[in-house]
């Protein structure tokens, strides 16, 4: 199914005129120089396509022959590679290789180019078979590019682009001919007769895997294989069809790519049926950090998305068009599907707006509406560090959100653990907890803001402390740490070990308040908690732990809130 979608959007996406994806036989690579070349095959000079300064230079992009897949042996790609395989030379001190690797890149483009009377590769073939390397040899760039190993390509004089992208070139691959290879089979992902791909290209731009790529359909040891069919012959997929995935995939995972984000560990990819389908722009703002340089990215589409139902204009709901997300991780040389969905945009639609409806709790003016999936996440990491977000915990959630399912015990957890932990009960926090809460119990257990007529026993030993805390504040200004830093934890997981010892201390701190009117009310506030708590738990289990921490945040709230403050007078 998965390489299916990807076999399609590559079919659709390449019918549209303005289509980057790589023809047939080609691929985008960057390279950083290009060997000029006059039309008799001298050389001429050397273009150094990179923009920018010092290491963040980057280089420009080109159609080139697509990369061979090579191991351990010499296999040349076609009129483009690094100096040992174009000039014969490099710096790892194995000449003979490198003359090996010359030849083989000089075979590569002869036969491959026999019948051509392109004036681009009659020059190349001059140029290499006269085999005078000596001017590029003490030309400025080539020490770097032996350091580097940077690809190189070639251009004709007078021409703007290399002679990959000549017209010679794309008509020359697109005549291929595939007699050498095995017979023809049918292919399981178009359900045409094709000749069945053994070795599959290598997947590129998925965070944390093998700077070369990896592959995510590979037969790499015997155990894999069955029936004596070896490689890619277990999983028969025609070579038309292969091009078109790996191309659409790495067309997707690319660097300056809108259509991926990061959800923890999983690089992800996303698109619709319909190429340019404006959920394509909406999605990455609902689940990633926007960037620091541009904050509001995304944040107009989101708003529209989510307040759709009342304005009429962009719901999507009535939208049938297929939406696909896929989230790929590495595994050692290849990559793991970490999750793959296939919703309706109109099903989509519906699920997000649900999830940022459960999310959605009182907080300070200056803090954003719309949490994205990436900060969810952070809270609930150790030290608030990405690198510390549980593998599969984004994928997860992801899927919670998607098919709007329960989210992922550990989500709740892990924002309860950083709680106690840190002894705060933060926005991305409260909003979690309450989300994960409703969701498990199937109602509005947990409202959006205070809610007094909640008669919870652990929503409303909550309370009690923020309150107890309010008035140890009150009695104490500029105090540095407050009773929150030395016993949130017992407090919200066994009350009876600390809350009265709490009550009894606060006696202590009203005593100190000037303002008899404020210790009234204050007073009235308690015994309103109070009411129908007979005795205080021994131990609360992990739910009540969450219950405890949002009637704790919905309470503090609340006296930063002048509207809907309980405690007047203050």
């Amino acid at each position: 199914m998965i390489l299916q979608a990807l076999n399609e959007y590559y079919q659709r996406k390449t019918r549209l005129p303005d289509s980057n994806l790589a023809p047939p036989g080609f691929e985008h690579k960057p390279i950083p120089f290009l060997v000029v070349l006059t039309a008799d095959g001298h050389f001429a000079g050397l273009d150094d396509t990179r923009e920018g300064e010092g290491k963040k230079k980057i280089a420009k992009s080109y159609l080139v022959p697509q990369t061979v897949k090579r191991s351990s042996g010499v296999a040349a790609n076609l009129l483009w590679d690094h100096s040992g395989y174009v000039f014969g030379v490099d710096d790892k001190g194995k000449p003979e290789r490198a003359r090996e690797q010359h030849l083989a890149f000089v075979e590569a483009i002869r036969s491959r180019f026999a019948a051509s009377n392109d004036a681009g590769i009659q020059a190349v073939l001059s140029f290499l078979e006269r085999g005078s390397f000596e001017k590029v040899f003490l030309h400025s760039s080539w020490p770097e590019i032996l350091e580097t190993g940077a690809n190189l390509t070639f251009r004709l004089e007078g021409d703007s682009g290399p002679i990959c992208e000549r017209p010679a070139v794309a008509a020359a691959l697109s005549t291929k001919d595939d007699v050498d290879s095995d017979k023809t089979s049918l292919c399981l992902v178009s359900g045409d007769e094709d000749v069945i791909e053994r070795l599959h290209p290598s997947v590129k731009g998925v965070w944390g895997a093998q700077s070369s790529g990896a592959n995510i359909v590979s037969f790499n040891l015997d155990a894999f294989s069955s029936y004596g069919k070896s490689q890619g012959e277990n999983a028969p997929v025609g070579k038309r069809a292969v091009f078109s995935y790996t191309t659409a995939l790495n067309h997707l995972l690319a660097k300056d790519s809108r259509q991926r984000i990061q959800v923890g560990d999983a690089s992800t990819v996303f698109w619709a049926a319909t190429p340019g389908h404006p959920m394509e722009e909406v999605f990455p703002g609902l689940f990633s950090e926007p960037p620091k340089d541009n904050p509001d990215l995304g944040t107009a589409a989101v708003a529209a998305l989510l307040s759709a139902p009342k304005t009429g204009a962009g719901s999507f709901e009535a939208d049938d068009t297929r939406f696909y997300v896929l989230g790929l991780a590495p595994n050692a040389a290849r990559i793991a599907v970490r999750f793959w969905h296939v919703k309706t945009v109109g099903e989509l639609a519906v699920n997000i707006r649900r999830h940022f409806d459960d999310l959605r709790i009182v907080h300070a003016p200056h803090e954003s509406e719309t949490l994205s999936l990436f900060r969810l996440l952070v809270a609930t990491a150790m030290l608030g560090k990405s690198e510390n977000i549980p593998p599969n915990l984004g994928g997860d959630v992801m899927r919670s959100v998607i098919e709007g399912l329960p989210y992922p015990q550990t989500l709740l957890s892990g924002a309860i653990r950083r709680i106690r932990a840190e002894h705060e009960v933060t926005y991305p926090r409260a909003s979690i907890i309450k989300a994960c809460l409703n969701r498990q119990s199937g109602k509005e257990e947990l409202k959006v803001s205070l809610d007094e007529n909640n008669t919870n026993t652990a929503y409303r030993l909550g309370r009690l402390f923020a309150v107890l805390e309010r008035i140890q504040e009150r009695a104490n200004p500029g105090i540095n740490a407050t009773i929150r830093d030395r016993y949130y934890g017992a407090a919200s997981g066994t009350p009876v070990t600390v809350l009265p010892t709490l009550l009894k201390l606060k006696n202590h701190h009203l005593a100190k308040l000037d303002n008899k009117g404020e210790v009234i009310n204050y007073e009235r506030a308690l015994g309103q908690i109070m009411n129908g708590i007979t005795d205080f738990p021994a131990q609360l289990n992990l739910q009540d732990q969450g219950r405890f921490a949002i009637g704790y945040y919905h309470q503090r709230q609340a006296f930063f809130t002048k509207s809907e403050s309980t405690i007047k007078g203050e």
